[in-house]
C-alpha cells in the first residue's frame, strides 16, 4: 500500500492507493466513521461494476443502511437538475448531518457527489472511492466540487475536502482506451509543472495500455503527490495552487463549446497545454522546442493535440467565464521549462490572441 498525507490545518486526510482494496473499502470507511446512514453515489456504468461490491463492504463494516444513488455517466449529467434529484433520494432516505456519502467513481461522479455532500443540509461528510484515471490522478484529490451550467464548465462549486480517498488501480482494466487515455492528459500535466521524474518515467514507457497499467500505481502517486503539496500550500486557489489548471483554461472552453461530453476533460487540458505553450513560445516566453515536446507526449499516449471547428470568438466569450478571471483579466499558467510553472495574466482584450 502506497500512502500520501494531504496535511491541511483544519481537515487533514489520506490517499491510500492499493491493487485490490475495493474490497475492503468498508474497514477503510469504518476506520474515519462511526456507523451510520450512507449513500453511495455513482453512475449507471460504474454502479454497475462496483457498487454492490462497496455495499457488501460497507454492511459487513458495520454501516446497516446503505443505499445507492445512480445516475446517467457523462459529463451531460454533472449538473443542478441531477443534483436536485440527489437531494431527494437523501431526503427520502432520511440523511441528516450525521451520516455521509461516498462518491465512486470517476471525475464526474466526485465532484457532483462532493457538491452535494457539501451543499445538503449545509454539509455531510463524504469519501471519495476513485475509479477512473483522471479521477485517481487528479479529481478525487483537493476539495474542488463542482457541476456544469450553459455557460462555463465547473461555473458552480465549492471547496470541500473528503475524509479520505481510496484508488484501486485494478479498476483501471475496467475502462475503455480512450477514458484510460483521458487520464494521462492530467498525468503529462503534474509531469510538466513540478515532477521531472515523473516525465522522466513517461518518456521510457511505450505509450500503450498496458504500459500504462503496469506503470498505474507509480504514475497515480507521483501525481497525487505534485497535487497534495500544491492543495496543502494554497488550498482555495488564489495562488501556487493555479499551477494545477495548466492547459485547463483553454480545454474547459473547448469541452464547454464542443458540448459536455464530446471532448473528454483530459483531451481538452492536451488541447490546452499545446495551444497555450505554442503561443508563449512564439513570445518568448517558455524554452524554444518545448510545445513540440508536449506535443510528443500528447501523440504518444493517443490524446488530441487540436479540435476542429476552431471558433475563436465562441472559445474566448467561454474563457472570459473561467473562475481565474479577476476584473478585466484572467490568470493562465506557462511552463518555462518542464519541471516548472508560472501564472501569467492575460487581459480580457487579448484572449484572441492566444487562441490564434
Amino acid at each position: 500500500m502506497k500512502k500520501l498525507h494531504v496535511n491541511l490545518p483544519e481537515n487533514a486526510y489520506d490517499i491510500l492507493i492499493e491493487r485490490g482494496c475495493l474490497a475492503q473499502s468498508g474497514q477503510w470507511a469504518a476506520e474515519l466513521w462511526r456507523p451510520q446512514k450512507i449513500v453511495i453515489i455513482t453512475d449507471n456504468h460504474v454502479g454497475e461494476l462496483y457498487a454492490e461490491t462497496v455495499k457488501l463492504s460497507l454492511e459487513s463494516a458495520g454501516f446497516a443502511e446503505v443505499k445507492v444513488f445512480a445516475f446517467l455517466e457523462g459529463e451531460a449529467s454533472k449538473n443542478l437538475t441531477t443534483v436536485e434529484t440527489a437531494y431527494k433520494f437523501l431526503a427520502d432516505f432520511g440523511m441528516t448531518r450525521s451520516d455521509g456519502i461516498v462518491a465512486l467513481g470517476g471525475g464526474v461522479v466526485g465532484d457532483l457527489a462532493g457538491f452535494v455532500a457539501s451543499t445538503y443540509m449545509r454539509g455531510i461528510h463524504f469519501l471519495q472511492i476513485a475509479t477512473s484515471l483522471t479521477a485517481q490522478v487528479d479529481s478525487s484529490v483537493g476539495g474542488k466540487t463542482g457541476v456544469n451550467t450553459a455557460y462555463a464548465k465547473n461555473m458552480v462549486g465549492t471547496f470541500t475536502q473528503p475524509d479520505g480517498v481510496l484508488i484501486d488501480p485494478e479498476c483501471l482494466k475496467t475502462l475503455g482506451e480512450r477514458e484510460l487515455y483521458e487520464g494521462m492528459g492530467e498525468v503529462i500535466k503534474c509531469g510538466l509543472i513540478a515532477d521531472t521524474r515523473l516525465w522522466a518515467l513517461l518518456q521510457e514507457m511505450s505509450g500503450d495500455v498496458a504500459s500504462v497499467l503496469d506503470n498505474a500505481e507509480a504514475l497515480i502517486y507521483h501525481s497525487c503527490d505534485v497535487k497534495r503539496k500544491v492543495v496543502v500550500e494554497d488550498e482555495l486557489d488564489n495562488g501556487t495552487r493555479l499551477y494545477l489548471n495548466f492547459g485547463h483554461t483553454i480545454g474547459h472552453a473547448v469541452e464547454a463549446t464542443a458540448g459536455y461530453g464530446k471532448v473528454m476533460h483530459g483531451e481538452g487540458v492536451a488541447i490546452g497545454m499545446i495551444q497555450i505553450t505554442k503561443i508563449a513560445e512564439e513570445k518568448g516566453l517558455v524554452a524554444l522546442g518545448l510545445t513540440d515536446k508536449i506535443r510528443a507526449m500528447v501523440e504518444k499516449f493517443h490524446l488530441p493535440t487540436t479540435y476542429e471547428p476552431w471558433h475563436i470568438d465562441v472559445l474566448a466569450k467561454t474563457m472570459t467565464l473561467d473562475k481565474k478571471a479577476r476584473g478585466t483579466k484572467i490568470k493562465t499558467v506557462l511552463v518555462p521549462k518542464i519541471g516548472q510553472a508560472v501564472i501569467n495574466e492575460i487581459n480580457m482584450s487579448d484572449v484572441p490572441e492566444w487562441l490564434g
